[in-house]
């Protein structure tokens, strides 16, 4: 940890012109309130949700759910992407994984429907274009 407060204090120095213990203990501190905003659990779904969108298919798949404001089933929303069922059926349960849909099973058909946290992640994407 030597390293680290040996380059913060040389940080300070620059901006403050000196660097007291106290000015780098008081940064310590204010940093370690800073990095405490993490929440381990949250992070990890935040990840995985981010990381279930960053495959084309999978994000045609939460844009179409999104849109659709309903819940589709699988033999509807297959013919609308380019890809096989089994890639289809695949992607989907990433996406239910990663709480970006939620699935249903009625009868023998699997119904799928975007989440709050799917359309908010599309908003948001929408408006920084």
């Amino acid at each position: 940890m030597a390293q680290p407060n040996a380059r913060l204090r040389r940080y300070l120095e620059d901006e403050l012109d000196e660097c007291r213990n106290e000015d780098l203990q008081e940064r310590l501190d204010e940093l370690d309130e800073l990095g405490a905003v993490f929440d381990e659990e949250a992070v990890a779904s935040d990840v995985r949700a981010l990381s279930a969108l960053g495959n084309e298919t999978r994000y045609r798949l939460v844009r179409l759910l999104v849109e659709a404001d309903s819940e589709l089933c699988v033999c509807e929303i297959t013919p609308l992407v380019d890809v096989s069922d089994s890639a289809v059926s695949h992607a989907l349960s990433t996406l239910a994984d990663a709480g970006l849909v939620t699935k249903r099973k009625d009868g023998r058909w699997r119904k799928y429907r975007a989440t709050t946290r799917a359309s908010a992640l599309c908003t948001v994407l929408d408006g920084s274009r």
